[in-house]
């Protein structure tokens, strides 16, 4: 977007510098100009200055992508107008790992300026790396776009080689950016960048629509005329390659702030990366661009350089002596007065995050501050670096800069709802299944079975002694998925013996026990007293204003429970769950804020001091605005500190107080206290679970955990606990790209200097103290060049907390520790976490470790190191590559299958009921619990007729319209579940929508499911064809006789249960019997 002069007082302010008209009429081709001065945010402003004075477009060269995205961010705040960012492959550049958004968002910036050009007043803004890596040739990038339209020639298979050639994932269903999924005639793309995918159907060799689907629904919900795709990768094998350079136009501005730091990384970076070259798609493998070779067409480009101070020719130089705000007091009322000082004389603005902090700061302003309040403007945005031009007589701060607080702002970007696990349906050859009425079995796939002369398709189950069940696929809700309490093989059930049915029995009673206590705790906390909080109060809001991210809708649902929890007069004991960072903490500050409005005091207890200390700093940046005193206790404070807290809490000085099990000792007592917050209570001992058993009764109580709850578990505790599930992301954060791979020297090397070369950190987690000092020496001698430190839990008292401290402050780059960073870390800026022995981690372990990197906007990365010289076991090889599959955001819920449901179940019903999921299988635990829950608050379940329908027609889903087993059962199971003929309608129309118009054999199992369903409304049991007639079986003869004395052909009753049918002869044809019987249960 050019820079606009006619809406920003800032850049017209700028273009009258004299010093910056100087510099424009100076920059000619070949030439360099160099002005010093220029500090913080200001080189934006100074570089849309130039570009509008001379009308040209501006390259911006910054040393690393962070530093890209920054300036990109101060034009916008500052000027209206948005780089063009050129991002940088994050990733050691072999062919398998360029299926990335990164790829699009390049070639993407190439075909613009190939197509449009680069006019008047366009700046893009560049990393080194980023400009040193390849751009695809112009022969190449204008094969890398297709663009697809409504009634245009295009076969199906030619579409299906572009999307392979360029790097996008063939899949059973779109799920994730760069996969495309091909069913029939429909192919379904996700693009990267994109929230919904497009769903292409074709009619022979023409495109006959094309649509938008939402990604959770696999429903089509927008048609559009065109489409542009553009290619993931550079294609193998032509190699061909360019300079991004080569696209710039001939009268670009090449503006960079510290040449000699960028000369020098880039002559770095190529240096690493002839060390570890690998071969790839581009020639002779060469992944990044000698220096000169990208840089060549520099020399025929006007260059400025932008300085802070003189250079020793400062005579040649031009200056705009531009001045930091590095002198600022660091007290924000005394920074707020001499903000007003310069207000006399010079144009103030101040730049806050979001409206509410504006109106907020306004109204402070107005009371502390007038004239400042007067004179300031006050602008949304995050200004990265203040500045002060006496010069052009103005100051630009952030509201940040002067309360010291988010120094980092996450960017939000659209963001999609997570997808609950309705039903563990994910089922494969091999895995163990339920079925609710025999038991334990071996799933052994779909198989197709004659019938009484038609063909169906059957679930094949092996039990017990060899013997073999075949399930109709119309029976598939009587099979699930076994999932148990643990990593141990259940034995299978003997096919027809009487141990199931007493397991299932024991199970049932164990189930009611434990509903019968949970109520009885329910009504004694319903009848304890309790302190009711206002609703939403002014300061309230304020405070959830003041949440610069955006809220996802699980968050606003989830805090408005938490508030009629705090409204009633009675304790509340809420359980809130959510996948690692999707925004529990923000709520239990919102809750906090709530009591401390009302004059009570909160505990926050967490299992860990680190994470305490983590905490301690998040909640007082939070509640930096208002008044509120927060403090930590714990092992990381002195014991005369300790003391003094203890004393202030005691008289009510301090209002939140953070801390490990030490806040429960016997000398922490609080004035008012009001709630409790409780990080992981699964992670605390029984001593101190006691105690909070206590509490419970007493004061308001919300607990976090990022174990996923199930939602078949949530159902079935309805009324038994209240729980509140968050289960969208909240931030800008990408999948983690997630790497299984044997530990190697050359590799751990390239992967920690990828990590240093854009600015970030790495965690290297190794789970024995015993040798980790050696390991450290290892590779402080194997990469010399990153700053590496020690953390581990059994260190003296204030060690940890230093070495934390420097990780967080950035004085460290590579923190290797035990997993004491698995709950609840928050460093934006690690984004690798390299695992040491993976094998030896428990599979919700790895996800919650995994879970401390992707906090930030850049791409996360994990790897899982194996062992080079010692076998790993079976077990251990498919909990890693369940954590490598799953690497998408929310993919707790995903591994829960494997591993986690069952801890989090243990952590809400207790360890005893562990043995009775193992023995039935979680899904089948929940419904029994969810029976016994209705019957023992007097609910009955609505009664599900289940009606037996055998015509001898085929009836099935064929391997032509739906080849994925997965896939078929999925619809198979939702066939069952429709419990109307609406809901047929609208499988129907998914089904047309997502896999085309169906054959004869699916319309004909949809009209046997619709049979069903009428049947059942009518009391029929069953319906049987027994040539000559078709049986029903009936609870009501009445009703079903009176609707078919109207049939053609005959009808006789031989018992009061039991009806004969018979049509004449010509319509006895199996199809022609299932419409007549449908044309009759329709009246």
């Amino acid at each position: 977007m050019p820079v606009s002069t006619k809406h920003n007082s800032l850049v017209a302010k700028a273009m009258t510098d004299a010093g910056l008209k100087a510099a424009a009429a100076r920059l000619a081709p070949a030439k360099e100009v160099e002005i010093d001065g220029v500090w913080g945010s200001a080189a934006a402003l100074c570089a849309a200055g130039i570009s509008a004075i001379s009308g040209r477009p501006l390259l911006f060269i910054a040393p690393h992508g962070e530093d890209a995205d920054d300036f990109a961010d101060d034009l916008e705040v500052l000027t209206g107008a948005r780089a063009m960012v050129l991002p940088p492959w994050e990733v050691d550049l072999g062919a398998e790992h360029l299926n990335d958004d990164v790829t699009a968002d390049r070639l993407r910036l190439c075909n613009h300026l190939a197509r449009h050009g680069a006019g008047p007043g366009v700046i893009i803004a560049a990393g080194v790396m980023a400009l040193l890596q390849p751009a695809p040739d112009r022969r190449t990038l204008e094969s890398s776009r297709l663009t697809l339209k409504v009634r245009m020639d295009m076969s199906i298979d030619r579409l299906l080689q572009w999307l392979v050639d360029w790097g996008f994932e063939r899949v059973e269903q779109v799920d994730q950016q760069g996969e495309f999924a091909h069913r029939g005639g429909i192919v379904d793309i996700l693009p990267p960048g994109e929230m919904a995918a497009i769903r292409i159907e074709f009619f022979g060799d023409e495109v006959d629509s094309i649509r938008l689907t939402d990604l959770d629904s696999q429903r089509s919900v927008e048609s559009v005329q065109s489409v542009d795709i553009v290619g993931l990768k550079l294609p193998e094998p032509s190699g061909r390659h360019a300079s991004f350079m080569s696209y710039l136009p001939a009268d670009t501005i090449i503006c960079r702030t510290n040449r000699r730091e960028i000369d020098e990384l880039a002559e770095q970076l190529h240096r690493r990366a002839s060390e570890t070259a690998v071969g790839g798609p581009l020639a002779g493998g060469k992944w990044l661009l000698d220096p000169a070779e990208a840089m060549a067409v520099t020399q025929n480009l006007a260059r400025l350089e932008l300085r802070q101070f003189a250079s020793g020719e400062a005579k040649r130089n031009l200056s705009v002596g531009i001045r930091s705000l590095e002198t600022l007091s660091l007290n924000a009322p005394e920074a707020l007065g001499e903000l007003q000082e310069f207000a006399h004389t010079a144009k103030v603005w101040i730049y806050c995050e979001n409206q509410p902090e504006r109106e907020h700061f306004r109204s402070q302003l107005n009371q502390t501050h007038p004239f400042l309040a007067q004179k300031a403007n006050l602008e949304i945005g995050h200004l990265n670096s203040g500045f002060y031009w006496p010069g052009r007589k103005l100051l630009a701060i952030g509201h940040h800069q002067i309360y010291h607080r988010y120094a980092k702002v996450r960017k939000v970007r659209a963001i999609r709802s997570g997808r609950p696990i309705e039903s563990l349906i994910d089922l494969r050859e091999g895995d163990y299944v339920v079925h609710v009425a025999h038991g334990i079995a071996r799933f052994e796939g779909l198989k197709t079975i004659e019938r009484h002369g038609a063909g169906e398709e059957f679930l094949s189950l092996r039990f017990a002694d060899n013997a073999v069940l075949h399930v109709p696929a119309s029976q598939i809700n009587l099979v699930q998925k076994y999932v148990g309490a643990g990593r141990i093989r259940p034995p299978l059930s003997k096919l027809g013996g009487t141990l199931w049915q007493r397991q299932k029995e024991r199970a049932a009673e164990a189930v009611e026990d434990l509903a019968a206590e949970m109520l009885r705790v329910q009504a004694f906390r319903a009848n304890s007293p309790g302190f009711s909080y206002p609703q939403q109060t002014e300061w309230q809001n304020q405070f959830a204003s003041q949440f610069i991210y955006t809220e996802t809708p699980d968050q606003i649902s989830a805090m408005d429970q938490i508030a009629q929890d705090m409204f009633k007069a009675r304790p509340m004991d809420r359980l809130l769950c959510g996948d690692v960072g999707f925004g529990k903490t923000e709520l239990a500050m919102r809750a906090a804020f709530k009591v401390v409005e009302a004059g009570k005091q909160v505990a926050v207890l967490v299992p860990t001091t680190v994470l305490a200390a983590q905490h301690l700093n998040t909640f007082r940046e939070r509640f930096a605005d208002f008044p509120v005193t927060v403090d930590m206790i714990s092992r990381f404070r002195t014991h005369t500190q300790q003391a003094q807290i203890t004393k202030r809490v005691a008289q009510g000085g301090i209002d939140i107080l953070i801390g490990t099990h030490r806040l429960l000792s016997s000398d922490v007592r609080f004035q008012n206290l009001g709630l409790v917050v409780i990080d992981e209570e699964q992670r605390f001992g029984v001593e101190h679970k006691e105690k909070l058993k206590h509490m419970r009764a007493e004061v308001d109580v919300l607990t976090l955990t990022a174990t996923p709850i199930p939602r078949t578990l949530h159902l079935a505790l309805l009324g038994l606990r209240d729980i509140s599930s968050l289960s969208t992301p909240p931030l800008d954060r990408r999948s983690i790209h997630t790497e299984v791979t044997h530990y190697d020297d050359q590799l751990i090397r390239s992967i920690i200097l990828r990590e240093l070369d854009r600015k970030g950190q790495v965690f290297f987690v190794h789970n024995r103290v015993m040798d980790i000092d050696v390991l450290a020496q290892h590779l402080r001698g194997l990469v010399p060049e990153a700053r590496i430190d020690v953390g581990h839990g059994q260190m003296p008292e204030g060690e940890l907390e230093k070495v934390m401290l420097k990780f967080v402050e950035r004085r460290v780059d590579l923190l290797l520790c035990t997993t004491i960073i698995e709950s609840g870390l928050d460093i934006p800026t690690a984004n690798t976490i390299i695992i040491h022995n993976a094998d030896r981690f428990g599979l919700a372990e790895l996800h919650q470790l995994r879970g401390r990197v992707g906090r930030y906007k850049y791409r996360a990365y994990c790897y899982l190191l194996l062992p080079q010289h010692r076998p790993v076991n079976s077990d251990a090889a498919k909990r890693l590559k369940a954590v490598e599959e799953f690497s998408d955001l929310g993919a707790g819920f995903q591994i829960a299958m494997r591993d986690l449901e069952i801890r989090g179940a243990g952590n809400i019903l207790g360890r005893e009921q562990s043995g009775h999921i193992a023995a039935v299988g979680y899904e089948l635990y929940c419904q029994l619990l969810e029976q016994a829950v209705n019957a023992i608050k007097g609910k009955k379940a609505p009664a599900r007729k289940e009606v037996h329908v055998e015509l001898g027609i085929e009836a099935l889903i064929p391997k032509s319209y739906i080849t994925s087993e997965r896939q078929r059962m999925e619809i198979y199971r939702r066939v069952v579940s429709c419990a109307s003929v609406d809901d047929l309608k609208q499988l129907r129309g998914d089904m047309i929508d997502a896999f085309g118009q169906p054959g004869e054999t699916v319309e004909t199992m949809l009209d046997m499911a619709e049979v069903r369903v009428r049947a059942g409304a009518m009391g029929i049991e069953s319906i049987v064809r027994i040539d000559p007639d078709i049986v029903l079986k009936v609870s009501n003869q009445g009703r079903v006789k009176r609707l078919f004395e109207t049939a053609e052909g005959t009808v006789r009753l031989s018992d009061e249960r039991t009806i004969y049918w018979r049509l004449p002869v010509e319509l006895r044809m199996p199809h022609v019997m299932l419409r007549k019987l449908l044309d009759q249960l329709r009246r």
